[in-house]
């Protein structure tokens, strides 16, 4: 096979081809190519040929970094310009916020309680805002539970949440090592895993229950 791959490798090389075209066209090693063509003088049209197609290949890599730089910075105007629409956020936006993420994110069982789940800091951040000014959870009340696949640091990962949370980590129930087949051998996405805000309190599941239910009913009354 090796002495196939050889011989059409050298063919290629004397057609003017380049290492990483050959390397490609063969899917071996660039290595291999060049132990295996060292000995083959291009001629200066073939060298000539390459020189240009190299300087093609660097004028649209520049090209399309100009592309992807303006447009990076059109997609962050848009952007800058919608922060600036929102001046402040009150305490009825906060409750609003809240009830609404809870209603998108949070559990819907009395029997698990209140619990609310996400991979966003930002996202667990608020809920925390929500649940401390709107909802008047006492600091001792809050449990945090992690999710996170077994081959990543879980020292690490519960250093993070308790920083974003605020939640001590003797309130931390032990962590849930969980493999996932779809991300093994991938890069991973979510280094610090999943964090839980669990609040053992019937009431309070009923109160934003309610909170719910009133939106829809205010929605339906709006059209």
């Amino acid at each position: 096979m090796k002495a196939e791959e050889k011989k059409l490798a050298r063919e290629l090389r004397k057609q003017g081809w380049s290492l990483n075209e050959i390397k490609r066209k063969l899917r071996v090693a660039k290595g291999s190519v060049s132990i295996w063509v060292r000995d083959i003088e291009l001629t200066l049209e073939q060298k000539q040929r390459l020189s240009e197609k190299g300087i093609k290949k660097e004028v649209i890599e520049k090209r399309r970094k100009t592309r992807l730089k303006r447009e990076n910075t059109r997609r962050q105007i848009i952007i800058d310009k919608a922060k600036n629409e929102l001046k402040s956020l009150s305490k009825r936006d906060l409750w609003l916020i809240g009830t609404a993420l809870y209603w998108g994110e949070g559990s819907k069982t009395l029997r698990s309680g209140v619990q609310f789940s996400n991979s966003d800091p930002r996202s667990i951040q608020l809920m925390m805002q929500f649940f401390r000014k709107i909802c008047k959870v006492p600091k001792n009340k809050f449990r945090g539970h992690i999710n996170i696949h077994p081959h990543l640091n879980v020292k690490r990962a519960e250093k993070y949440w308790h920083s974003i949370a605020g939640i001590p980590l003797n309130q931390f129930y032990k962590t849930s090592k969980q493999q996932s087949r779809a991300s093994k051998g991938k890069k991973d996405t979510l280094p610090y895993g999943t964090f839980n805000i669990q609040i053992c309190s019937t009431e309070l599941f009923l109160k934003i229950k309610g909170w719910i239910e009133k939106i829809y009913e205010l929605r339906a009354r709006s059209n």
